[in-house]
């Protein structure tokens, strides 16, 4: 039972859809009773929203149409039984991946046994004020082990957020959980004054193919460092061709 007036059921957790393809966004919002009648309506369809609507909010009515199929057939193929088992290994999924680097991470929103639910928050706010790291540098330093960085500053800014769903691989998500820990590992070398605070690992990355081939190389640390940091990574990363540049603005090569 949710108490909440407005309630969003995503696909990709209510609804089973899988995680990790992009595109649009896409989920029922319900709304109670009192509500109703400001719900959003359609120039192009008939009979859509409430007695008192506020205009159009989509440019489809019903959302993004083609990837409801995708649930639908999984949920079909799942069962109610299958359905409540992907749940439970999301939970443990997550629990694993908090658990790996405990006392590297700190993890916000931990129930009173100190599990999380089927995502967890790693809070990076503690080391801007440390090694003047930001979310943003730990992001782009994921990439240089192999690894996309999971969502960002969401829903908290100076964190990442990571839902590691019910089809990751054990071996898949020691991956970040090591990753995550050789990162902190980093960090702690700039809070004791081993590297710069402004030129590191972390304020560099990512390292892309062009920068560590380069007959030039004036970093205070080995090419091998900045680019395969991990066995992992050495073995299972593509060769990074763009480098973060002013975050949001652009990139560059």
């Amino acid at each position: 039972m949710y108490w909440g007036d407005v309630c969003q059921i995503n696909l990709h957790k209510a609804f089973s859809i899988p995680r990790g393809g992009g595109g649009p966004g896409m989920g029922p919002i319900a709304v109670r009773q009192h509500l109703a009648s400001f719900l959003p309506d359609s120039v192009f369809i008939q009979n859509v929203g409430g007695s008192q609507p506020f205009g159009q909010v989509s440019q489809a009515a019903y959302g993004s149409a083609s990837i409801l199929q995708v649930s639908y057939l999984l949920l079909w193929m799942l069962g109610s039984r299958g359905l409540k088992t992907c749940t439970v290994y999301a939970i443990l999924n997550a629990n694993y991946l908090k658990k790996r680097p405990d006392g590297h991470c700190p993890v916000l929103f931990l129930g009173e046994n100190n599990f999380c639910a089927h995502e967890l928050i790693i809070d990076l706010r503690p080391f801007k004020k440390t090694a003047q790291i930001e979310a943003e540098d730990v992001a782009k330093r994921l990439m240089d082990y192999g690894l996309h960085s999971p969502t960002l500053a969401f829903p908290v800014a100076g964190t990442l957020m990571t839902e590691p769903t019910e089809s990751e691989s054990k071996r898949e998500l020691g991956r970040l959980a090591d990753a995550l820990i050789s990162i902190r590992t980093e960090i702690a070398s700039i809070e004791e004054g081993e590297e710069s605070t402004t030129n590191n690992v972390l304020k560099n990355a990512p390292h892309t193919a062009k920068c560590v081939t380069s007959d030039d190389w004036d970093m205070p640390y080995a090419r091998k460092t900045a680019a395969f940091p991990s066995s992992h990574s050495s073995t299972e990363k593509f060769g990074l061709q763009l480098a973060a540049s002013m975050e949001a603005m652009g990139t560059e090569t």
